[in-house]
C-alpha cells in the first residue's frame, strides 16, 4: 500500500530562525542533555552523521548524507554536543509548494520531542508556501497530524534505490 501525501492545513506559529537551545530531560539519556537547533548545514561534518536512516534497505552514506543536508531548499539540523541527532529537510519550487522529504531523529533520541521541534522549525521556513507536503507511513500520521498535516487522498512515487 503506498503512503499517504499529507498536507499542512494552516501555517504554524513562527519560529526563531536562528540558533536555539532546548533542555532535553530524558531518561536513559544520563544527566540533562542540552539540544540546539540551527537552520543551516554549514559547519556539519560527516563524522556527525552518524547512525540514521535506521531500517532503511539501502542508506546513504554519510558523505551522501551531508550532501542531501547542504542541497535542501531549507534544513533544521539537532545537535547534542557535537552530534547531530535529527534533522529534516525540505525542497521546493521557491514560489508555490514545499515537499518534506526527510525527518531522522536517532533512535536514542525518538520521543523526546526532537522531531517535533524539527517540524514546528521547519514549517516556519516555509511559512509563505501554498502547500508544503510529505509522504510517510500510516503509523505516522498522527505525529504529522498534530503539526498541522491532513491526509490527501493519493500519491505515487518511484523509488531507485541504486541511486543512494
Amino acid at each position: 500500500m503506498a503512503s499517504p501525501v499529507l498536507s499542512a492545513q494552516r501555517p504554524l506559529r513562527e519560529h526563531s530562525r536562528t540558533l536555539a537551545q532546548a533542555t532535553l530531560y530524558a531518561s536513559g539519556l544520563g544527566s540533562e542533555v542540552v539540544i540546539t537547533y540551527t537552520h543551516s548545514a554549514a559547519g556539519i561534518r560527516v563524522q556527525q552523521l552518524q547512525g540514521f536512516f535506521v531500517g532503511w534497505s539501502a542508506a546513504p552514506s554519510p558523505e551522501r548524507h551531508l550532501d542531501l543536508l547542504r542541497g535542501s531548499y531549507a534544513v533544521e539540523v539537532a545537535l547534542a554536543d557535537e552530534s547531530v541527532v535529527g534533522f529534516a529537510t525540505a525542497i521546493s519550487d521557491g514560489v508555490l509548494s514545499a515537499f518534506i522529504p526527510l525527518l531522522e531523529v536517532l533512535p536514542e533520541y525518538q520521543h523526546r520531542g526532537v522531531g517535533t521541534e524539527l517540524v514546528r522549525r521547519l514549517l516556519a521556513q516555509l511559512d509563505q508556501f501554498y502547500m508544503v507536503d510529505l509522504c510517510c507511513d500510516a503509523s505516522l500520521e498522527p505525529f504529522y497530524s498534530a503539526l498541522g498535516f491532513r491526509v490527501i487522498e493519493r500519491g505515487m512515487g518511484i523509488r531507485r534505490y541504486a541511486a543512494i
